[in-house]
């Protein structure tokens, strides 16, 4: 699976070799201590913001599987339904899987998916306010979302040595990032 954490629009702070982001460009780590242990960063004096990000990603799959979930023909039930409900669930306890991450109060969530000829494309929105950002939240969802959907249509997928030589989720990256300060 390829990841991107940037929104493209080149405001992305650098990576070191490890891909911790520097404080403004500078070679200190927000998530280490000055012994180099890895720490959760103190955002007690941050204001309250006004926060959202959006994730997308896509799961390529057999045009007959997409045909079979564009008519609700997968016998595990409804997919797509299942799939939002598990993005969902996945924004809400994102603080619990990424062990840096910060359980914030999540305001409302979006997800979509895009029915194609051959994928499946999920959309996912986070809206918090709070002193930190919901990227992770967002990428979260649309990984979990796209997960469920694999899980779901995974016996139309295999092949005849079980295997899934058409399915994979690929291009999920951070596709907004906004913040507005009170």
């Amino acid at each position: 699976m390829r990841m991107s954490d940037g929104s493209g629009d080149g405001t992305e702070e650098p990576l070191d070799e490890v891909g911790a982001t520097a404080v403004g460009g500078s070679d200190e780590l927000t998530h280490t201590d000055d012994e180099g242990d890895v720490q959760m960063v103190d955002v007690g004096d941050k204001p309250d913001t006004e926060r959202r990000a959006v994730a997308r990603g896509e799961i390529t799959l057999k045009p007959s599987t997409v045909e079979a979930i564009r008519d609700d023909q997968v016998e595990k039930g409804d997919v797509l339904a299942t799939a939002r409900i598990g993005a969902v669930q996945a924004v809400k306890h994102t603080w619990e899987t990424i062990p840096m991450c910060h359980q914030i109060p999540i305001t409302n969530v979006d997800c979509e998916f895009d029915v194609r000829e051959d994928r499946v494309t999920a959309t996912v929105a986070v809206e918090t306010t709070g002193k930190t950002g919901c990227e992770m939240e967002a990428l979260e969802g649309v990984t979990t979302g796209l997960n469920v959907v694999w899980d779901m249509v995974k016996a139309a997928e295999k092949d005849a040595d079980g295997q899934y030589p058409d399915t994979a989720i690929e291009d999920v990256s951070v596709v907004e990032k906004r913040k507005r300060e009170h």
